[in-house]
């Protein structure tokens, strides 16, 4: 892979907005509370800008890996700070800082720990940040448990909805999936004859195909685990459901592309042959993820299981997208990684915008509400469009892609996974239907939609998916930068 230094440490400065934010709000006291969320919102919005900037100014006739900084920490261990962007990643960056950009200004009405509150917040995001940047080995997996370790106080302290199991759940699943993981990574390490982290450098190393079979399968399923792969997805649901509104957003946002991600950047780049090996499980997996989360989702009457189960789904369709191993599947997978993490943002601030007001998720009992608060419905339905594949969205396009790829290689599970993605359409319809358009609950009459402010960071949100439900080609053609030597290399 060819590499290009960096003129500037855009990606360092990307990673440190967040904890630059965070060491600033150590100082501050809890009842400054104007200025703690402006703290947060300015930390959030460099990054955010500096994400914008990765992604337009990677330069797709140059290719290969573009903003590289490389500082060697460890010598003996072979341990480096090496960060740098590619097609792969540059709109998970994009992403992330939509993500939590939108996030902060979505919990600005919080009250309670404030200043707790977006200290974790920030230092969950910096986990993020650092996954999607990193080609060492070492720090993948370091800013990968910085990651989601804040989950659990986020969701216990300033959760609902059974909080204390859904933490509890969450926590002893990711660390289930990190007892795998760390096998995997230390047998590339010791097999290697290198002694080395280094992502690229362990890429030209010739592993034995035993080794590579037993590797993929422990990441596969310890990263499967992040990414709700179908059976380890339990976690999710419910952790959507119990956690805040701006964590949910993280959650199914961005978190659950991490396990897909490094996947995809870890396991089916170092060990091409064990994924050759285990792809056809791996789309099985995927296929049943699909069609169990569309029909587990049948049954729910709270929006955010409704939605945490069209997650499952949905990452189901990332998953399939990778096991086909092609550029047009790889390249949807990605494309469904940032369009699912913008929609279910969206999702999630629109329901939590409901919930704060009036205190239910129940469909029954929301009946109509888009003649009480049409604005704050428009969002909702607009998430909900996307997540049927209305051709506009951003969802459209990287769905189409997977499925095209998926008949392809595996006609069966593509065509189940099509036929179920019909039914969750249709359901989504009816949720839609059923929560906005029915008669109005009288209880809910005299509540004010939302206001200008409020509504920004989701008008923000709703952008980006038309933009690139529009402009598709604008996020294709970056990705493939990267998928066609990818897979070339495999």
């Amino acid at each position: 892979m060819t590499e290009h230094l960096a003129s500037f440490p855009y990606l360092s400065c990307m990673l440190l907005s967040p904890v630059a934010g965070l060491f600033i709000l150590l100082f501050l006291k809890e009842e400054q509370r104007t200025l703690i969320r402006g703290v947060s919102l300015v930390s959030a919005g460099m990054a955010f800008a500096l994400s914008i900037y990765t992604f337009v100014a990677y330069d797709k006739q140059l290719g290969g890996l573009q903003f590289v900084e490389k500082y060697e920490w460890v010598k003996g261990f072979g341990i480096t700070y090496f960060v740098g962007v590619e097609g792969m990643n540059a709109p998970l960056l994009l992403l992330t800082g939509i993500v939590i950009f939108t996030g902060v200004l979505t919990m600005w009405e919080l009250q309670d720990r404030v200043k707790e509150y977006f200290i974790f917040q920030l230092a969950l995001v910096t986990g993020v940040f650092g996954v999607f940047m990193s080609y060492d080995l070492f720090f993948f997996f370091l800013f990968y448990e910085i990651a989601v370790v804040p989950m659990y106080i986020l969701i216990l302290i300033w959760g609902s909805t059974r909080k204390e199991y859904a933490a509890m759940k969450l926590t002893l699943y990711l660390m289930a999936g990190s007892g795998l993981i760390i096998p995997g990574m230390l047998l590339l390490y010791s097999s290697s004859g290198i002694a080395t982290f280094n992502m690229v450098a362990l890429h030209a190393v010739q592993f034995s195909p035993w080794i590579q079979k037993v590797v993929f399968v422990l990441l596969l399923l310890g990263f499967g685990v992040l990414a709700a792969v179908w059976p380890f997805h339990t976690w999710s649901p419910v952790g959507h459901v119990a956690a805040p509104t701006a964590v949910s957003m993280l959650h199914a946002g961005v978190l659950m592309k991490l396990g897909s991600f490094a996947i995809l950047r870890v396991a089916m780049y170092l060990c091409p042959q064990g994924f050759q090996y285990w792809a056809e499980f791996m789309g099985l997996l995927a296929a049943v993820g699909i069609v169990y989360g569309v029909f587990v989702g049948l049954a729910q009457t709270d929006l955010k299981y409704v939605i945490g189960y069209s997650s499952v789904s949905h990452m189901g369709i990332v998953g399939l997208g990778l096991a086909t191993g092609t550029v047009d599947g790889l390249n949807g997978a990605v494309f469904q990684m940032f369009a699912h993490g913008v929609m279910t943002a969206l999702f999630f601030s629109a329901v939590g915008f409901i919930y704060d007001r009036t205190h239910t998720r129940e469909i029954h009992e929301l009946g109509g509400f888009s003649k009480i608060m049409p604005v704050a419905s428009a969002f909702f339905i607009t998430a909900a469009l996307c997540g049927a594949g209305v051709p506009g969205m951003a969802s459209f396009w990287a769905e189409l892609l997977v499925l095209i790829a998926a008949v392809q290689v595996f006609p069966v599970r593509g065509l189940a996974a099509i036929a179920a993605l019909v039914v969750g359409a249709l359901f989504a319809l009816r949720v839609v239907q059923n929560t906005f358009f029915n008669k109005p609950n009288p209880k809910f009459v005299h509540f004010e939609d939302v206001s200008p402010f409020l509504g920004l960071p989701r008008m923000i949100l709703i952008g980006f998916l038309i933009f690139f439900g529009i402009f598709p080609q604008t996020m294709v053609s970056l990705i493939k930068t990267s998928i066609v030597p990818f897979i070339k290399g495999m």
